[in-house]
């Protein structure tokens, strides 16, 4: 199950998981680009479930998780991929913006993995990967309440590992630093913001989905079976300096 796989990121990770022989269930609020990851998953020869709903709603992830389990009876890896980020200072952040954030960024992650895990426990298998950020260790200006949420996501993925990895249930977090996607764009595409950010980055440029897409399938694999509770920084050195 991958939340947020309309574009960007998540219709990346979807992509490679098809390859890998996945059957997937798809989760966003654009019907429009669901339909065309669902078209990719399933040219490839994987079943895929697509359903639109908006996380940032209790409702809406209780019917995802429902219908995901519903449809793949066991739910064997959750990439919780959706996120969304207000770019704005401390003191112009509303709070319907800071309520947002933390609602999509981290509850429906939490109540999501509440609602796989008891399925996972049983069989004794599983994988959860959250998307995180490096915005979570770096604190930029105008991320508050982005960087707050994707904090909290790290510690609940430790806390996922400190609980879950009894039944061999590896639950890991993947921190990019910039990635340019649908929802960074509007403001890195901007020179003038984003040559001053990549020349902190000692790689001097920026992520791509595909990259971060490659981590998460290995962590999705038997390979990394003895990896959890970590937060694996992919930030082409950001966080080194």
């Amino acid at each position: 199950m991958i939340t947020g796989a309309s574009k960007g990121i998540g219709a990346q990770i979807a992509s490679l998981f098809a390859d890998a022989g996945a059957d997937i269930v798809i989760t966003g609020r654009d019907a429009t680009g669901l339909e065309a990851t669902k078209q990719v998953i399933e040219k490839k020869g994987s079943l895929c479930l697509s359903l639109t709903s908006d996380l940032r709603t209790i409702e809406g992830v209780h019917y995802v998780g429902q219908k995901a389990l519903d449809f793949l009876g066991t739910v064997d890896i959750l990439v919780n991929n959706a996120g969304i980020a207000h770019i704005e200072s401390l003191l112009e952040t509303t709070l319907e913006h800071w309520e947002e954030t933390q609602n999509l960024n981290i509850r429906a992650p939490f109540l999501l993995a509440q609602m796989v895990a008891p399925k996972m426990i049983e069989q004794r298998c599983g994988k959860i990967i959250n998307i995180s950020s490096i915005a979570a260790v770096l604190a930029p200006e105008g991320f508050a309440a982005y960087s707050v949420s994707k904090a909290g996501l790290n510690l609940l993925t430790q806390t996922m590992a400190a609980e879950w990895a009894q039944f061999n249930i590896q639950s890991n977090a993947v921190a990019p630093t910039t990635v340019l996607t649908a929802m960074s764009s509007h403001f890195w595409g901007d020179p003038e913001k984003a040559d001053p950010m990549k020349a902190r980055i000692p790689s001097n440029r920026f992520g791509e989905p595909h990259e971060i897409a490659d981590l998460v399938l290995f962590l999705a694999s038997s390979m990394s079976n003895f990896i959890c509770g970590q937060v694996l920084r992919i930030d082409g050195g950001h966080s080194a300096v």
